[in-house]
């Protein structure tokens, strides 16, 4: 396959956008900076404290997209064994996520001792940090080591379960049969009509299940050997979700998945956008996302302790903290993110020796 056949410039453009809005409302929402931000841009504050966490669902509707053009570009199962498809992912997410975890600890137990917040975690127990490396922190009611990590347990299990749906419809259909597209549309159904009006099942899969499913489906129904009806039906399901019960961000699922289907049906897929530095976010977007909430605690905390409440000092600073979550992603995902599987022994021993030893748990 070409090099231009591997480039996903549509797919990045939206990582990285989601990704920016997503630090931009975590420096709206916690800290002192926070309300630094809110007397500098009132309405900018107030929209992304409000709005800013719907740009999850781009990520979801991404990950579904990817999910299907990895296991099923054709609707059927590209492999035969789902655990070990479901283990490599696990395998993929979980390092550096111990990693950014630990980094975030050692962050918080900073920030602590320079000022009083609620935005920095509670100490951190063994039992805390294993349950998160288990993924099952959000089900298990675990209190968060760092702000946003419940997406990754839900991009783990939103993941395993269309594995699961998509190996599951091809052993009932058989050969002639394939089965797997009607079990990822039912449980999506299941998903759009009842679990994602309850708000009691956020911390399932499930919850977010159909706005997976809308990617996966946008890949299928953008084939050119397909008829362009399959985009309208994939309009019309969306569009009677939000009839039934209108939610913004499935509405933003719903555009997600839409621009996705036209553009790689139309033959956009692989050029466009082309813009280098949209294209480098969206590379570290994923490092972005885990490691800039402990680098704005600090940036908090050295705010707090050294500002002296200027509004031109605290514009200077939020940008830096800005500037600096981007450096600090780009760093770990050229350091941890992207490094090859045989360094993962001497990473785990260094993050062993940070919590352990450093730390000290309680």
């Amino acid at each position: 396959m070409s090099a231009t056949a591997n480039r996903l410039p549509l797919i990045d453009a939206l990582k990285a956008l989601a990704s920016q809005v997503i630090v931009l409302h975590h420096f709206a929402a916690y800290g002192p900076l926070s309300l630094a931000f809110e007397d500098l841009a009132p309405t900018l504050q107030g929209w992304l404290y409000d709005y800013g966490r719907i740009a999850v669902q781009v990520f979801l509707v991404v990950a579904g997209f990817l999910a299907a053009r990895s296991l099923a570009p054709r609707g059927r199962a590209a492999f035969k064994e789902p655990h070990r498809i479901i283990l490599k992912r696990y395998l993929r997410l979980v390092p550096p996520f111990a990693a950014a975890l630990a980094l975030a600890i050692l962050c918080s137990t900073i920030a602590r001792a320079w000022m009083d917040d609620e935005a920095i975690p509670d100490p951190a127990t063994l039992r805390q940090y294993l349950v998160h490396i288990a993924l099952a922190h959000g089900i298990a009611g675990t209190s968060a080591l760092s702000a946003g990590v419940w997406y990754v347990a839900i991009d783990f299990q939103l993941f395993a379960l269309f594995t699961l749906l998509i190996w599951l419809g091809g052993r009932l259909g058989g050969k002639r049969v394939n089965a797997a597209p009607f079990l990822v549309a039912t449980l999506a159904a299941a998903s759009l009509f009842y679990f994602n009006r309850d708000s009691t099942w956020d911390d399932w899969g499930i919850y977010f299940f159909g706005s997976y499913a809308l990617g996966a489906a946008a890949l299928w129904a953008s084939d050119r050997d397909r008829s362009t009806s399959w985009l309208g039906a994939l309009w019309a399901v969306g569009v009677f979700a939000l009839v039934v019960d209108f939610r913004l961000r499935i509405a933003v699922a719903l555009g997600v998945a839409l621009t996705l289907g036209i553009v790689r049906r139309v033959g956009l897929f692989h050029h466009w956008p082309e813009f280098r530095p949209v294209e480098f976010l969206g590379r570290i977007s994923f490092s972005i996302f885990l490691i800039h909430f402990p680098v704005y605690l600090l940036v908090n905390a050295l705010f707090e302790r050294y500002g002296d409440g200027s509004a031109s000092q605290a514009a200077f600073t939020l940008i830096a903290a800005w500037l600096t979550s981007i450096a600090a992603g780009y760093t770990f995902f050229r350091q941890v993110e992207s490094r090859p599987a045989r360094y993962w022994p001497q990473q785990a021993a260094a993050v062993a020796a940070v919590l352990l030893g450093r730390l000290g748990f309680r």
